[in-house]
């Protein structure tokens, strides 16, 4: 009870003060309480519902403004479902004192209300009269143990990674001068990575002020690696699983399975904030989205979060005939807002969720993120593999981070993405671009390879390269694009300049 009473007397000190906003102060509370004052059920509903009037509001004004309803209300289904994944995680006892603690005011409170260190931000608002990306994508290696069938990466048994104080000095920097707190590791398998005798948890320990997700096959999280997670409280793992057992197995070998439940296990008692990662291909599409997965992986193993991609034909033996159909692909983005909308479950499809992020975040967007490989290439999107510099030959050459930034592919892309829509002032619907087909390389693929062209991009890796060669792939990419546009375009002009329940 005297937690309780010092909890309420805290509320009250934060409500009287005069400079910061009502659901800023109720996070730097919950925060500073730490998560059994949190789970205490009045405090935690008072904090949530203020927090979530917040995002309606939100809503009212970016309809006001002249935003399409069907996108606010996309954005507001989507903050409601961020909130409500936090919120059961530590209402359920899920979450371990440091992570919470972390949770709340690093990717909360910094992210989502402050959107990082506003010095660093506004610095570099006067440089270039634009924000900052919000986020850093590193794939430190290309090694992984596994060889999944028609993985984007072609990871496997390499020597490739980057050298540690390029690894160390692009988080450092990205923080410094963007002002980004949230960085995401992807390979490889990151928990691979070795150089100088440091790996990624050295990292994440290091820069315990930033928080992180890493994509992971999840079959080297023994117990010693989950506690050593759950003692820094700055790492989501993000698991990769194609559906169940049979599923996922048949494309991550045998046995991978078991040994993703056994990891799922081990980090639910070191009470770390863990999600899945989802490939949706032309064979398990509706598996993946079915009743029976959902519910396997948020309700028994207890994951707060899913991100989604549709298999893109880059890297290992890459085929189109396992890219998802325009029919999925509409019955995917129908399906997945549902679950977004109805079991306030924080599902994320990097394509079909375009309108959350008003389309494209590649390339070092404003609040959106860049990517840099194991070689050091820095490249727009890792589903994008051309790149235009190297971040350890810039290094070398006395550039920083922001030099590579402002290299004028990315700002190329960067200027497609405002023509295509972001923040841009619009009186009719046919002046915005269709936000659920945003992506340059599998939504628009002939205009990225006219970039592609212009710039003559370094590829990647020899796949990368093979499919610039292939005229079949450009053939079927551009059919599928034209094929898929006739069934989005009627959804975008027809759906969302209408309020979307």
């Amino acid at each position: 009870m005297a937690a309780i009473n010092l909890s309420f007397s805290r509320l009250s000190n934060f409500m009287s003060g005069a400079t910061s906003s009502l659901p800023e102060k109720l996070l730097d509370l919950a925060a500073q309480i730490g998560p059994r004052a949190f789970r205490f059920t009045p405090l935690r509903k008072y904090i949530v519902s203020s927090l979530e009037e917040r995002l309606r509001r939100s809503a009212r004004n970016l309809l006001a403004q002249g935003d399409l309803p069907g996108v606010a209300m996309d954005k507001l289904a989507m903050g409601l479902a961020i909130i409500n994944s936090i919120e059961k995680a530590i209402a359920e006892d899920r979450l371990n004192e440091i992570t919470a603690r972390k949770l709340l005011k690093v990717f909360a409170a910094d992210v989502l209300i402050r959107k990082g260190e506003q010095s660093a931000i506004q610095r570099f608002l006067a440089r270039h009269g634009v924000n900052p990306p919000g986020i850093l994508l590193i794939s430190p290696t290309k090694t992984c143990n596994l060889r999944c069938l028609g993985c984007y990466a072609d990871s496997g048994p390499t020597d490739e990674k980057l050298p540690w104080p390029c690894f160390e000095r692009l988080v450092r920097e990205a923080h410094e001068i963007w002002g980004v707190r949230f960085f995401v590791f992807s390979g490889g398998e990151p928990l691979i990575y070795r150089d100088q005798g440091k790996t990624v948890l050295d990292l994440i320990e290091q820069f315990s002020q930033c928080f992180f997700m890493m994509y992971t096959n999840g079959t080297l999280i023994d117990d010693e690696v989950a506690k050593r997670i759950g003692q820094a409280g700055n790492l989501m793992p993000a698991i990769s699983v194609e559906g169940l057992k049979e599923q996922t197995d048949a494309r991550r070998g045998p046995g991978v399975f078991e040994k993703i439940i056994a990891a799922m296990e081990r980090l639910q008692r070191e009470k770390v904030f863990y999600g899945i990662s989802m490939t949706a291909t032309r064979e398990n599409a509706s598996h993946l989205f079915s009743d029976e997965v959902i519910d396997f992986y948020f309700n028994r193993m207890k994951a707060n979060f899913a991100w989604v991609f549709h298999y893109m034909p880059i890297g290992r033996s890459y085929t189109l005939s396992l890219l998802p159909t325009p029919e999925q692909r509409v019955w995917m983005w129908r399906r997945s807002w549902e679950l977004v909308r109805q079991r306030r479950i924080f599902i994320a499809d990097f394509w079909n969720s375009g309108t959350a992020t008003y389309g494209c975040i590649a390339a070092g967007r404003e609040g959106g993120y860049m990517a840099v490989d194991w070689n050091g290439w820095v490249i727009p999107c890792v589903f994008m593999p051309y790149s235009p510099v190297n971040i350890i030959e810039a290094y070398n050459q006395g550039k920083t981070l922001e030099d590579v930034w402002a290299h004028p592919f990315f700002a190329r892309i960067r200027e497609w993405q405002r023509n295509y829509g972001y923040k841009k002032k619009v009186t009719r619907l046919e002046e915005r671009g269709n936000w659920i087909m945003p992506c340059p390389i599998r939504d628009h693929h002939r205009e990225f390879r006219e970039l592609i062209r212009e710039f003559k991009l370094t590829p990647e890796d020899e796949n990368a390269a093979a499919a610039l060669e292939d005229p079949e792939y450009y053939q079927g990419m551009v059919a599928y694009n034209q094929a898929v546009a006739k069934l989005l375009d009627p959804i975008w002009k027809n759906e969302y300049p209408r309020l979307v329940s």
